[in-house]
C-alpha cells in the first residue's frame, strides 16, 4: 500500500488471531517506525517487545491488581478527565464500539468484561511497551517525539498486514510491566501497543472512528 492508503485504511484493532508474529517481521516494523522525526535527532524512545509467557504474566498481574481494587499506577503525569467536545468524542467512540458488540448500557457484566480486555491488552500475541529516557521526563518534546514514533509503529504494522491499538490501559499497573519486562530505571513507561494478526470476524475491528473535517481542524491564513 502507498502512504495514503495506509493512513486511510488503518484503524484500531481490538481482536486478534491466536497466531504468533515472527520476530523478523516485528524488527521490520520497528525499523520503519524508528525513522520517525525527533527534536534535534534525540530519538528518546525505547521499545520492549513482549510475547508468550512474559506477556501472560503481565496480563495476569494487571487483571489481578485491577480486580483487587489497586489504584492505577502510571509513570507519567496522569491526565485529567476529559470534558466538553473531547468528552463528547470519547463517548462517541465508546458508543460505536458497544453498539457494534451488542453491549447494552445496562449490561454491567459485559461492559466490565470489555474494560478488562483492555487491561489484558486485548489478548494480543504481542505487546510493545513504549518508553523514553527518564532524563527527559520534564521535557514535553520527548513525549511528543515518542508519540510520533508510536504512530509510525502502528502505520508500519498495518502496512505489513498486522493490526494494532495504542493501549494505555495495558500499562496502568506499570510496576507489573516494569518487573516482568525488566525495564531499566533510567526509562519511563509511556504507553503500550497491542499488536498481532487482526481477527476479521471480531466485529469491533470493523469500527472506524469518525474524524472532524479539515475546516474544523485547520485555519488557513494568507491564502487566496
Amino acid at each position: 500500500m502507498d502512504l495514503e492508503q495506509v493512513i486511510n485504511a488503518r484503524r484500531s484493532i481490538r481482536g486478534f488471531l491466536d497466531k504468533p508474529v515472527p520476530r523478523a517481521l516485528l524488527e521490520e516494523v520497528i525499523a520503519l517506525a524508528n525513522r520517525a522525526p525527533s527534536s534535534m535527532n534525540t530519538q528518546p524512545w525505547h521499545l520492549h517487545v513482549l510475547t508468550g509467557e512474559p506477556l501472560e504474566r503481565v496480563r495476569r498481574g494487571n487483571t489481578e491488581r485491577m480486580l483487587a481494587g489497586v489504584k492505577p499506577s502510571r509513570e507519567i503525569e496522569d491526565y485529567a478527565a476529559y470534558d466538553g467536545e473531547h468528552r463528547a468524542r470519547q463517548i462517541e467512540i465508546a458508543v460505536q464500539l458497544f453498539e457494534a458488540m451488542g453491549i447494552e448500557r445496562h449490561d454491567k457484566e459485559r461492559r466490565q468484561d470489555w474494560v478488562m480486555r483492555g487491561f489484558r491488552q486485548f489478548d494480543a500475541p504481542v505487546s510493545i511497551v513504549v518508553c523514553f529516557d527518564r532524563s527527559l521526563l520534564k521535557n514535553t518534546i520527548a513525549h511528543f517525539d515518542t508519540g510520533a514514533m508510536t504512530f509510525g509503529l502502528v502505520l508500519a504494522a498495518w502496512n505489513k498486514g498486522l493490526g494494532a491499538v495504542i493501549n494505555g490501559q495495558g500499562i496502568m499497573q506499570s510496576p507489573v510491566v516494569r518487573e516482568v519486562a525488566m525495564i531499566p530505571e533510567d526509562q519511563v513507561i509511556l504507553t503500550c501497543v497491542a499488536l498481532g494478526w487482526p481477527d476479521h470476524e471480531f466485529i469491533a475491528n470493523s469500527v472506524v472512528s469518525r474524524r472532524r473535517p479539515v475546516d474544523a481542524v485547520a485555519r488557513f491564513i494568507g491564502f487566496e
